[in-house]
C-alpha cells in the first residue's frame, strides 16, 4: 500500500499492512509497523521507528534532524514512536541528540493535534493529549495522561507528572507534579485535575487525599522540604507517594 509517487529509501522496513500516501518521503533505516497510515506529503526522517496502528496526517515531519545547533545529519540519533498514536497536520517531532541517550520517544495512545512541536530528546509517555500548537523544548519529559492546552510552551528539561493539566497558552519553566492543574504565563497552580481523575475512575477517597496533598504543597506556606515531611506523615496512599517521589526527583523545582 505504497503510493506510486512516494519516495521510499531501499533500507526502509515497511509492514505489508502499512499505508504510505502520495508524495510522502520515507528516509533510510525507517521502520513502520502494521496498519500504520502515513498520509500524503509526510516526511519520515532517517532512523525513525514507528509502531502499529498509528495515523500520521499530511504535512507532518517525524524524525528529522533536531534544531539543536550541535546536531549532525549522520550522528546515529533516532526517533521512536509507539502504537496507536494520532499525529495531526504540521506536527514536528525531532530526533534526539548526543547530549542524552540520542533518542526522542513518543509512547502509545497519544493524540497530538495540528502544529505541535516535540523537540530533541523529549520523552512522551502514554495517553497524553497535546492541543494545537503546544510545544516542548528539548529534553522535556511528559508522563502518562498529561493534557497540554493549546499554545502551551514548556521550557527545556522540565517534567510534567502523570495526570497533570495545563490551561491554554500556559508558559512553564519548572516541573508540574502529578495531578496538578496549572494555568497562565508564567503558569501558576490552580488546583488538581479533579475532572480528569473522575473521568479515569479515581476513587473519591483518593481524590480527597490528592487534594489534601496539594494543599500541603501549595497552600500551607511551607518550604518544600517541610512540605515533604508533612506529606510523608500522611496516611499511606500510592498517589501521594508518587507526588513525593516526583518532588524529590525534581531538578528544576516546582511551578509555583
Amino acid at each position: 500500500m505504497i503510493h506510486d509517487t512516494a519516495v521510499v529509501d531501499p533500507s526502509a522496513q515497511i509492514d505489508d499492512a502499512a499505508t504510505i500516501g502520495p508524495y510522502s518521503i520515507i528516509g533510510e533505516n525507517v521502520q513502520i509497523g502494521a496498519d500504520t497510515r502515513i498520509g500524503p506529503h509526510v516526511v519520515i526522517g532517517a532512523h525513525t521507528k514507528i509502531g502499529a496502528r498509528n495515523q500520521i496526517f499530511q504535512f507532518a515531519s517525524v524524525g528529522e534532524i533536531s534544531q539543536d545547533m550541535t546536531a549532525k545529519p549522520d550522528d546515529g540519533t533516532s526517533t521512536e514512536i509507539g502504537d496507536d498514536n494520532i499525529i495531526r497536520e504540521y506536527v514536528t517531532i525531532n530526533r534526539g541528540t548526543k547530549k542524552e541517550q540520542g533518542v526522542t520517544r513518543v509512547g502509545n495512545h497519544n493524540w497530538i493535534m495540528a502544529y505541535c512541536h516535540i523537540a530533541h530528546d523529549c520523552q512522551v509517555a502514554n495517553h497524553t493529549i497535546f492541543a494545537n500548537n503546544a510545544s516542548l523544548a528539548g529534553h522535556v519529559r511528559i508522563d502518562d495522561w498529561v493534557i497540554l492546552g493549546g499554545y502551551t510552551l514548556v521550557h527545556q528539561f522540565c517534567r510534567l507528572g502523570a495526570h497533570s493539566f495545563t490551561g491554554y497558552a500556559s508558559g512553564l519553566d519548572r516541573d508540574v507534579p502529578p495531578f496538578v492543574l496549572v494555568d497562565g504565563n508564567p503558569a501558576v497552580p490552580r488546583g488538581i485535575n479533579a475532572r480528569g481523575l473522575q473521568r479515569r475512575d479515581f476513587a473519591r477517597d483518593d481524590i480527597k487525599a490528592i487534594k489534601d496533598a496539594y494543599r500541603v504543597i501549595y497552600r500551607s506556606d511551607l518550604k518544600i522540604s517541610d512540605a515533604l515531611e508533612k506529606l510523608k506523615a500522611m496516611p499511606d496512599n500510592s498517589h501521594i507517594a508518587s507526588m513525593i517521589a516526583f518532588i524529590e526527583a525534581s531538578q528544576r523545582g516546582l511551578q509555583r
